[in-house]
């Protein structure tokens, strides 16, 4: 209330008049409501994009949710060795479930990827070089590319080959006594086609095993399982990279594995033996949280049962388009009203994508909600401000604009949110 009696005030003081009572009462629930909202607030997804990275990326099974849970709740043996009574590792609350879903020899965990490949060059090949093509120089978001990401891990980069063309004979010619690591980098966020050519792991692996150099192999997204069981295209796999004679393979907890966020690294016992007395891998350690929510997502997967019902991020990447067409059909009168009568609300086809660097080319088929501005002049800006609108409802609801006009692409709505974004459509005049 005193904030809404010094606004006032303020309005007075510039000639405004005064405020009634009842007027007072709503300035100062508003005001009370905006202090009292968290800052991470629950959206409803309908951009199009399943794991996306600016909300949260994959949504966590329930399992993980109650992990989580119980974990904050209480105490919890994080580092402590229950049959000894003497201190323990935090990694093996994971490490033997990473293990049997890898073929790994030993694991460690930090707090996401790319805190897991400077984790794993600084461990390895501090103050030496670290080879690598230039097909596979990567940029993440935000900026955060592979070069700078060698340079933190104190790394001289060699990048051999070209763009498009690599051979093993330049891992070869590149190879000397400053040499450190080799290093191959999945493109998991983009495609070169065309006049192209890549070594593949077995090969380099080989490479360096003959030269005595390690083998690093960054697989970002990472999956576990073959994702081509789901209809979707086949992604490589950390077991395979090791195979190949990779000695460690790093990838995200949170993409394509539906986990935390997070970064595994996965290895032979000498080299993840390196990594784990490292300083900085006590700085990037995970919480008592984190690890929770991915040993529970790890324990789906070892089970093998029904993983595209109980993982959200499959059951939303294997949604079918009729099902989510039925969703608009249900959504749209309401987002019609919403909109009013200076939009055309339809049901079009559309293509989600995965998101976050998965799979780049793949897009999956689905149905958007759309809503056309009638007055073509201005359309862009009346797109805008009904996308604001949106924004502005209690769950606020982020979809996308394209070509003058709002695009709905329901994939991401769950049965849960549907009801909630209908009632809160139908309470909101246009």
């Amino acid at each position: 209330m005193q904030g809404a009696l010094a606004s006032a005030r303020r309005a007075l003081a510039d000639g405004g008049s005064e405020p009634s009572p009842d007027a007072l009462v709503l300035e100062a629930v508003r005001l009370a409501r905006e202090a009292l909202a968290p800052r991470l607030r629950a959206v409803t997804n309908l951009t199009g994009t399943v794991i996306h990275t600016n909300l949260g990326r994959a949504l966590l099974a329930e399992e993980a949710v109650e992990s989580v849970a119980a974990a904050m709740r209480g105490y919890g043996a994080l580092e402590f060795d229950l049959g000894g009574g003497d201190r323990g590792d935090r990694d093996d609350i994971v490490e033997g479930l990473l293990r049997e879903l890898t073929g790994a020899e030993a694991v460690t965990v930090v707090n996401n990827n790319a805190a897991a490949v400077v984790l794993a060059l600084a461990a390895l090949a501090a103050r030496k070089e670290a080879v690598i093509s230039h097909g596979e120089l990567i940029e993440i978001g935000g900026a955060f590319r592979m070069p700078d990401i060698m340079k933190a891990a104190g790394c001289r980069l060699v990048a051999v080959g070209t763009t498009n063309r690599t051979h093993p004979k330049d891992y070869e010619g590149a190879i000397g006594p400053k040499t450190g690591i080799l290093v191959k980098a999945h493109w998991s966020n983009y495609a070169i086609t065309g006049f192209t050519k890549v070594v593949d792991e077995a090969t380099v692996g080989e490479i360096a095993k003959r030269r005595g150099v390690p083998f690093l192999v960054d697989l970002g997204a990472g999956a576990l399982v073959d994702l081509s069981q789901f209809g979707l295209p086949k992604e490589p796999m950390p077991g395979e990279s090791l195979a190949a004679g990779a000695d460690v393979v790093t990838f995200s907890g949170d993409k394509l594995l539906g986990g935390p966020q997070a970064g595994i690294l996965v290895g032979t016992r000498e080299a993840i033996g390196k990594i784990k007395k490292h300083p900085l891998k006590r700085a990037l350690r995970c919480s008592k949280i984190t690890l929770a929510a991915l040993e529970a997502t790890l324990r789906v997967y070892a089970s093998g049962h029904r993983l595209a019902e109980r993982l959200p991020v499959f059951a939303l990447l294997t949604r079918s388009e009729a099902d989510i067409r039925a969703a608009c059909e249900r959504v749209l009168p309401h987002l019609a009203r919403f909109a009013g009568e200076a939009f055309a609300v339809g049901i079009e086809p559309c293509a989600s994508q995965i998101g976050s660097g998965s799979l780049p080319v793949e897009r999956l088929p689905s149905a958007a909600l759309v809503a056309r501005p009638v007055n073509a002049k201005g359309a862009g800006r009346a797109a805008g401000r009904l996308s604001e609108r949106l924004r502005e409802l209690p769950q606020p609801a982020v979809g996308r604009i394209h070509d003058g006009a709002l695009w709905l692409d329901l994939r991401c709505l769950r049965s849960s949110e549907e009801g909630v974004l209908i009632v809160q459509l139908s309470g909101a005049a246009p």
